[in-house]
């Protein structure tokens, strides 16, 4: 992992590229740098398909760009002309990648959910960006070709994700030492709105039960995730690329108060945790500021009225979705992709009512099960790779429907 601090530009603010701007991550990371100005500006910011979202954006923060597909570039050009505001209008998949590795760049917060963020992080790394990475499947489907992009580069790569943000402050400073050094490290999950929940009644869950996490506000995609700890799941995959672990290195427990993000264990088996209140501004204003640390308007923890802080250990029965993580890192190279490529057909089924619940893990098992991949080398081949492992897994859900 690249963690040399970036050469800070001299004289102006950083300029910040945001791919995902209307995501939940996006607006918090708009959210800190308006709090900043004298440090950060807004180089380009992306959306899907949120016109009004990234009109109202565009014009308070006058981006150079902006990014949206195709269908919805001509109606977000229209507003921001009415509107008096100059910036430019880009489309498809490779103005992404272009304000990712733009000359004028100094960081590029990646928060595009899926696999679809791939292309235009490995873009960055490969212009050696300070890429800030809340996008698991980048890491999940890219693996070894990402981290080796960022090395190569010479990227700076900081994760958002809370989790990992505060693995990484709780590590040495040298990454040279870890492997010496750590025993392991244990991620932790809230258990999401399911965690008491009887296993046996979890195929009448509906979205808006699944979307309602106790602690995080979250796109609903994610909030799923959460629900079942497949998000974990992914986080174990994560972890492993950013921090060179090996997978029995990497555990999880349950902590439903989200107060410590995650701890290392040592060799001599003292733990070092990073705790703060559930407030995605904090790893991300410490992403932004890396290696100083700066106000992120996050309330303070107070531990006089904090109470307990409980673990547990997740039941196999409520969570099946999080044990895929291991499969899937001790399978043939690729498979982490067609764990994560089947899942956001499962999930997307689930949200748009053509699947229960519980059978998102039964999907993500039998497309595991079927869907063999061939050792891909290269970005064509891990995307040839997700589009057959959807296939299969739209066919899984076909199947349960």
């Amino acid at each position: 992992m690249q963690i040399d601090p970036p050469t800070s530009p001299k004289g102006r603010p950083q300029r910040v590229t945001v791919l995902g701007a209307t995501g939940s991550i996006g607006s918090s990371t708009l959210d800190v740098i308006a709090r900043h100005p004298d440090r950060f500006e807004v180089f380009a910011l992306t959306a899907a398909s949120r016109v009004e979202e990234l009109l109202d954006l565009c014009q308070r923060f006058r981006p150079r760009y902006a990014v949206i597909d195709a269908v919805h570039a001509s109606r977000l050009a229209a507003g921001l002309r009415e509107r008096g505001v100059a910036t430019e209008v880009l489309s498809g998949p490779q103005a992404l990648c272009d304000v990712s590795a733009a000359s004028e760049v100094d960081a590029v917060m990646a928060a595009i959910v899926g696999a679809a963020g791939l292309a235009p992080c490995l873009s960055a790394a490969r212009a050696g960006k300070k890429l800030l990475l809340a996008n698991k499947e980048a890491l999940v489907v890219g693996g070894e070709l990402f981290m080796r992009t960022v090395q190569q580069g010479g990227a700076t790569l900081l994760p958002i994700d809370s989790e990992h943000s505060a693995v990484f402050q709780s590590l040495p400073d040298d990454p040279a030492t870890w492997s010496a050094r750590v025993d392991k490290v244990i991620l932790t999950a809230s258990g999401g709105p399911f965690r008491q929940r009887d296993p046996s009644t979890l195929a009448d869950v509906t979205p808006e039960q699944a979307c309602a996490h106790p602690n995080w506000v979250m796109g609903r995609k994610i909030s799923v995730d959460s629900a079942t700890m497949m998000n974990k799941a992914l986080e174990v995959i994560e972890a492993k690329h950013l921090f060179g672990l090996a997978p029995e290195q990497i555990d999880v427990v349950i902590h439903p108060q989200s107060v410590v993000h995650s701890m290392v264990q040592y060799r001599d088996r003292s733990v070092v945790a990073q705790l703060g209140t559930p407030d995605m501004r904090v790893p991300i204003a410490y992403g932004l500021s890396w290696p100083e640390r700066i106000e992120s308007g996050a309330q303070v923890l107070d531990f006089l009225t904090l109470g307990a802080l409980t673990f547990e250990r997740p039941e196999r029965a409520r969570f099946p979705g999080l044990f895929l993580a291991w499969d899937a890192l001790n399978g043939p190279p690729g498979t982490p992709a067609v764990l994560n490529a089947a899942n956001e057909v499962a999930v997307e089924a689930f949200l748009a009512g053509r699947l229960r619940f519980d059978r998102i893990h039964a999907v993500n098992r039998a497309t595991l099960e079927t869907c063999l991949p061939s050792n891909p080398d290269g970005l064509e081949d891990l995307l040839a790779l997700d589009q057959r492992a959807r296939a299969v897994a739209q066919q899984q859900v076909a199947r349960w429907m």
